[in-house]
């Protein structure tokens, strides 16, 4: 058997019919930037999350530099930020000549709240929690502590679409929710798009001038802008995808649920749940002393895994000005030497996870 760690045609498959009336008509309409589909997928997006506006944008990463721009957090600025997340997170702050201030994550991958309070000084403008591989960070803490010390909390949502804690929609819990609609997503387009959310109409009006040139009319550019649109037919496509999110979510906590209850291996641990957080399952991150064994093991066997995240943000070569080094951040570090995604996908079959568990469970 060979299984791929992701196979995004399955989930295209899987209602063919509807994105590729989605995408006709968008052509047809003749109408691909800034137009009707965008706007409906907006008020729509904003609604599944519990929040009043939604941005349409060209990525995740124009959502969290777009974010902190709207916000005036700059050169001089610095912010909060888990040391395991991916680059994307950390370029949002630097995009804007701001500095990260890195803090160790807890079991659950997910900033260490309690390692916050000791990395605030009087240039701390902002944290920036980021939902990491699917599971709200604990995110009611950190919007206390923010409150507490006049900060924004900015929301790095490109993993946790859906994601609630206690019973409120990550993304809403902050001042803007950033997100990315990457095609491997649990709500993912068919090329790269994004979205901000926010409850905020003057951070809402902001962001909507950004992404078009800095300007509500076309030629008068009140602000130095961007071009950061989310595409008429993203749009249309997003909106079929979002429809079905519900039982797309069925699919994955299925797939998840089995990994939990059938993967028995003392060499490998599970991922945990946290309290009053649920979990979407973006990605179904194991543990190991024996990773690079293990990953090359399961291949042999046919089974595709990657690593998220080899390397962290403050032990790459973009960010080496920063004067750190290996052993700065020890917690972030083993995670990144033990940890491996298996295959989570739509359309993976119960057949493929059979043999999945099957090979694991014989290493």
């Amino acid at each position: 058997m060979n299984i791929k760690f992701n196979q995004l045609d399955r989930g295209y498959r899987k209602y063919k019919t509807e994105y590729d009336q989605a995408a006709i008509s968008t052509l047809e309409s003749g109408i691909y930037i800034l137009g009707n589909k965008l706007a409906e997928f907006e008020k729509e997006f904003a609604s599944f999350c519990g929040a009043k506006y939604c941005v349409g944008l060209n990525s995740g990463l124009d959502a969290l530099t777009l974010a902190f721009k709207a916000l005036d957090i700059g050169v001089g600025d610095e912010v909060i930020v888990p040391a395991n997340t991916y680059i994307a997170s950390i370029l949002g702050i630097t995009n804007n000549g701001a500095k990260p201030i890195f803090v160790e994550p807890d079991e659950y991958h997910n900033i260490d709240v309690d390692s916050i309070e000791n990395k605030l000084n009087n240039k701390t403008k902002a944290i920036l929690a980021v939902h990491l591989y699917g599971q709200s960070a604990n995110i009611k803490k950190i919007k206390a502590l923010a409150c507490k010390h006049n900060l924004y909390l900015i929301e790095d949502c490109a993993q946790s679409h859906g994601a609630m804690f206690k019973s409120k929609t990550t993304g809403v819990w902050g001042d803007i929710g950033c997100f990315s609609f990457y095609p491997t997503k649990n709500i993912g387009a068919f090329g790269d798009s994004g979205a901000i959310i926010t409850n905020n109409p003057q951070h809402y009006e902001k962001i909507k001038m950004l992404r078009n040139y800095g300007s509500k009319v076309k030629y008068q550019n009140e602000l130095l802008g961007t071009n950061s649109r989310l595409d008429e037919i993203q749009a249309a496509l997003l909106s079929v995808k979002l429809k079905h999110y519900d039982e797309l979510r069925k699919e994955r906590e299925h797939i998840a649920q089995r990994y939990l209850n059938e993967i028995k291996n003392s060499k490998i641990a599970l991922p945990r749940i946290r309290a009053g957080s649920d979990h979407v399952w973006h990605l179904f991150v194991i543990k190991t002393k024996q990773r690079n064994q293990l990953q090359e093991y399961l291949a042999k066997n046919g089974i595709c895994t990657q690593i998220h995240y080899p390397l962290p943000p403050h032990l790459s070569l973009a960010y080496s000005h920063l004067g750190f080094k290996k052993g700065d951040f020890p917690i972030t570090e083993e995670y990144c030497d033990t940890i491996i995604s298996l295959p989570l996908f739509e359309g993976l079959l119960d057949s493929e996870i059979d043999y999945i568990i099957w090979i694991i469970n014989k290493y």
